[in-house]
């Protein structure tokens, strides 16, 4: 994890920072992402964030599948690291504008769905690998449906690893605000965060939560749904873990 701040411009730069991992998130990094979040509450210099992942092939590719997470036995009490990794979770209610760079899949939804909006380069490509690996997407599906339209999101989500978007079908369909040039998504997150920062912060703050709000009921409702969605849905470890292995691309491929 890598954070960098221009006190001149009042923006941040959080990166994850495990490329050779897809910058998929360990409980470690999901303890660092958490621990950011909190500590930009606090630092009156930071005024807007920037959210990306290091490396050309992917912004972030979920949970780490080496992470060993224990789950109690109750459908009602399941554990789930990423609830707590992204900025609305810990209560920054600083904009967060994220810069996509190849593969956003699976759990970098969470992440994606706590930021105000997105902006891609012409790699970036969006995909939800769970139904092919055998378990619910619960949370990310819910964060998704709130900024897709119902039918993209459920044939993103119902398709699995076969439905790739590409980053102009996904700006076409409103998930990404902005496709770049060719590896130009960080800077332009980076001037984008500059304008919004350079804005009062409390009205900016003020905007961002009131955005929140429009849609922090219905989430809320759905959340309670998923863990016992998820219990009930998921096949067993080491039957995902069967088809983890084999995976295939297949079907269809970016749109």
């Amino acid at each position: 994890m890598r954070l960098d701040t221009d006190k001149d411009t009042g923006v941040a730069v959080v990166t994850l920072d495990r490329p050779e991992r897809l910058n998929a998130i360990d409980l470690e990094t999901a303890r660092e992402l958490a621990d950011v979040w909190r500590g930009l509450r606090f630092d009156d210099s930071v005024r807007a964030v920037v959210l990306t992942g290091a490396g050309e092939r992917a912004f972030c590719t979920g949970i780490d599948r080496d992470a060993v997470v224990p789950q109690p036995s109750s459908p009602y009490m399941q554990d789930d690291p990423l609830l707590t990794a992204g900025p609305k979770a810990n209560d920054l209610w600083k904009p967060v504008v994220a810069a996509v760079r190849g593969m956003a899949c699976g759990g970098a939804f969470y992440l994606l769905g706590e930021s105000e909006f997105v902006v891609a380069d012409p790699t970036a490509e969006f995909f939800d690998p769970h139904t092919t690996y055998g378990m619910v997407s619960a949370y990310e599906s819910v964060l998704m449906a709130q900024r897709m339209p119902y039918g993209e999101v459920a044939r993103m989500m119902l398709m699995g690893t076969a439905e790739r978007i590409s980053a102009r079908r996904a700006h076409e369909i409103g998930l990404v605000s902005e496709v770049t040039e060719p590896g130009g998504a960080l800077d332009a997150a980076v001037r984008c965060a500059t304008v919004v920062a350079g804005c009062p912060a409390e009205a900016v703050q003020g905007t961002v939560r009131a955005l929140w709000a429009a849609k922090e009921a219905a989430r809320a409702q759905a959340f309670a749904q998923a863990p016992h969605l998820i219990a009930l849905g998921n096949l067993p470890p080491g039957q995902q873990a069967e088809l983890f292995g084999g995976r295939r691309r297949g079907g269809f491929g970016t749109r």
